[in-house]
């Protein structure tokens, strides 16, 4: 028999999901058009939102009444007016923020241009590799993934790695695999000018990107290559990072195992993951759902593309911690964490 009240509560949570789909695109757009940027200023009417960004008024109307009723921003029915709090403010307007929500919805773009090929996929259990998606995942990435980076690398991941900001300061070698658009390598190399940092990734337009990056901002200290995880050249680093990327890869193994040679022998490797517990039941909150969403459209096709062993964005610290047992890293803890992150350190 049906229970009315379990079928409402799922009915409830299916809305909530509904809406949110619904207004994915939306977020979208405030981003892309500036309304979020131009709402952040103060308190304004649908018309001069409009007026203020050039937009059609009409559409903003719409905008900005999904956007009040999903929280995303506030109304005052007296004024007929939209406003901001600072926290929506932090989350929606400032992409140099901790919390910059919309490079997630860029995200979400990615796997929508990706549906048909992932349908298929699970059909064939054949993969899909990084530069096959659409260029807006690797933009999404970047700002998704820079914002955690902003927030606390060098304030929380480093200074959790022993010895390491010491090192660093006095002018060290650094490799960051998987550098993508190069977010995490510049903004160490910004903050530690003595050292030398390389970023390494396998897919040339995105060192395309990070190279112009370093350019415009004036980083001499950093330079980046196209190369995989387990062929790149250079040697005796004393840090080699992994930011959300080892999960991904054909071979994580053999990129860890390569990491082990390339360090020196005092040096350190340290891997930031997605947070994950150990089994299925840990990872079956918020966190968990958000990255088995973006792991079975994006980190499993990924690896599978190569006949990698899909470690999948929830692998967890156990089964990491055997892989670079495997890889030859005699020492491996847990460093630190935040919701989203883990961050291990491993040593020869």
């Amino acid at each position: 028999m049906i229970d009315q009240d379990r079928l409402n509560q799922f009915l409830g949570r299916a809305l909530g999901d509904l809406g949110g789909a619904m207004s994915a695109t939306l977020v979208l757009i405030g981003d892309q058009l500036g309304l979020y940027k131009a709402l952040a200023k103060g308190p304004t009417s649908s018309a001069g939102l409009a007026a203020s960004t050039g937009t059609h008024e009409r559409y903003v109307r719409e905008w900005l009444a999904n956007q009040a009723a999903g929280g995303y921003v506030e109304y005052d029915p007296a004024s007929d007016t939209y406003s901001m709090t600072e926290e929506q403010v932090l989350c929606m307007a400032d992409p140099d923020s901790p919390v910059d929500v919309p490079g997630a919805y860029s995200i979400i773009e990615a796997v929508f241009h990706a549906l048909e090929r992932t349908r298929d996929n699970f059909r064939s259990g054949d993969g899909m590799e990084w530069g096959e998606h659409h260029a807006c995942l690797f933009h999404g990435t970047e700002r998704f993934f820079r914002a955690g980076y902003n927030a606390h690398l060098l304030g929380e991941w480093l200074p959790a790695l022993d010895g390491t900001v010491d090192r660093l300061g006095a002018g060290g070698r650094v490799a960051d695999v998987g550098c993508g658009h190069g977010a995490s390598t510049l903004l160490m190399a910004r903050a530690f000018p003595a050292s030398q940092f390389v970023g390494y990734d396998y897919h040339p337009p995105s060192i395309d990107v990070a190279r112009q990056r370093a350019r415009d901002a004036g980083i001499d200290n950093a330079s980046f290559e196209v190369a995989d995880a387990t062929g790149y050249d250079g040697k005796g680093f004393d840090l080699i990072a992994f930011f959300d990327c080892l999960h991904d890869m054909a071979d994580p193994i053999g990129a860890a195992r390569h990491a082990r040679r390339a360090l020196s022998d005092d040096g350190c490797c340290m891997l930031v993951e997605p947070f994950a517990g150990d089994s299925v039941e840990s990872n079956l909150n918020p966190v968990g759902r958000l990255y088995y969403g973006a792991s079975s459209q994006i980190c499993v096709p990924v690896s599978l593309a190569r006949n990698g062993p899909a470690l999948g964005a929830q692998a967890g610290e156990a089964r990491l911690r055997e892989l670079m047992d495997e890889a030859g890293f005699g020492h491996f803890r847990r460093a630190t964490e935040t919701p989203f992150n883990l961050v291990l350190e491993a040593r020869p």
